[in-house]
């Protein structure tokens, strides 16, 4: 080899080491367009672990979740030190630090909801607390526990779970079938279910007549994904299936969705699963993907920024790396599906509106990112 040839493959190699290790600059990356509208986006926070969720503060600020449980504000283009004040929560596989969802009168009373998987007897378990985000933003306090499954494995996958909050202030979240599909069927186990509660733990009138009374809807294998339309009302879950039969439902009170006895996917081994696609007493999803995306949030845009997607899903995806739109028709039906920003980012697991219409995301990456989609303007 040349001493020249020698020169050029070492400043290959360190040009390539320093872009690897170069710190993501918060800059609108390439423009794209979405069916004529144009996009970018912005990187609004680097080197979160495993970000899970991620809200919008009253006050230009973020508040984000770790899975390996922190909790974290971003303001400024800055990462604050993880928040005080958690509970134990046990990070293993899928489950640690998930969800957050700020009050609706979080401006005055500064109060959040958070889920997490919490070890106890027989292993770990989806829980779901309440807590003040104190003044200095540096603790959360006045820390409460609202709910904890009442039945807990050693298995670390399939523990949901999105918090939805409804008109009259009650709580819809999701746990996954914890890895052991038949639970999903039992309405005396929290797994694979919806579930619902008051703000305060309690259980509210109205709900499904499962023998667990905070059961609204069972049949669901992992739902990672639930929002209400801000329009109608309407609530929408996504969950993953297996090998395909991803489904975006809408759970109702009292309904059963189907998982394991009817599914769109098979199992990994490639065998059917169930007895097919459809029996009479089991709902049918809205939508189903085949093969899978891996969802991971949901929200029904119905910001002022892209009046073009008004009432279309954005649904994130871990697999391919990409958000997914769903376009939908005048009776709310899927009419179409439109990919984004696939593989440019990672694995995307949180997707929600900010209040100018932006779409904000987290990438589920060890150096994991916040993200705002939008609308540029001018040059």
């Amino acid at each position: 080899m040349t001493a020249k040839r020698r020169s050029l493959l070492w400043f290959g190699a360190a040009l390539a080491l320093a872009l690897k290790s170069a710190p993501v600059m918060a800059i609108d990356a390439i423009p794209r367009e979405s069916a004529g509208v144009p996009l970018a986006v912005e990187t609004l926070a680097t080197d979160l672990e495993h970000p899970w969720s991620v809200e919008a503060l009253p006050d230009d600020g973020f508040i984000v979740t770790e899975r390996p449980g922190r909790l974290r504000i971003v303001r400024d283009g800055k990462l604050s030190a993880p928040l005080a004040g958690l509970p134990e929560i046990r990070a293993s596989g899928q489950g640690g630090l998930m969800d957050v969802a700020l009050a609706p009168d979080f401006p005055k009373s500064r109060r959040l909801y958070f889920t997490a998987a919490i070890p106890g007897p027989g292993g770990q378990g989806t829980a779901v607390f309440a807590a003040r985000l104190a003044d200095d933003e540096k603790s959360i306090t006045q820390l409460t526990r609202l709910f904890v499954m009442n039945r807990f494995t050693g298995k670390s996958q399939h523990f949901g779970s999105r918090i939805a909050i409804a008109g009259d202030g009650t709580l819809f979240f999701g746990i996954g079938d914890r890895g052991d599909r038949d639970r999903a069927q039992d309405g005396a186990d929290h797994a694979g279910a919806i579930l619902r509660i008051n703000a305060d733990g309690s259980v509210p009138p109205g709900n499904g007549g499962f023998a667990a009374r905070e059961i609204w809807s069972i049949g669901h294998r992992n739902p990672q994904g639930l929002t209400f339309d801000p329009a109608d009302d309407t609530l929408y879950s996504v969950e993953h299936g297996a090998r395909g039969g991803d489904e975006i439902n809408t759970p109702m009170a009292d309904r059963n969705y189907g998982w394991p006895v009817i599914t769109y996917g098979r199992d990994y081994t490639g065998l059917r699963i169930g007895v097919g696609t459809t029996k009479e007493g089991l709902e049918q999803p809205l939508h189903y993907w085949d093969p899978s995306i891996a969802p991971g949030a949901i929200a029904v845009y119905r910001g002022a920024m892209f009046p073009e997607w008004d009432g279309d899903f954005l649904v994130a995806a871990l697999k391919f790396e990409l958000l997914s739109r769903l376009d939908r028709d005048a009776s709310g039906r899927v009419a179409g599906e439109e990919r984004l920003l696939g593989g440019e980012y990672g694995r995307i697991r949180d997707v929600t509106i900010a209040p100018d219409g932006a779409v904000l995301m987290v990438t589920d990456e060890a150096k994991g990112a916040l993200l705002r989609l939008y609308r540029p303007t001018g040059d």
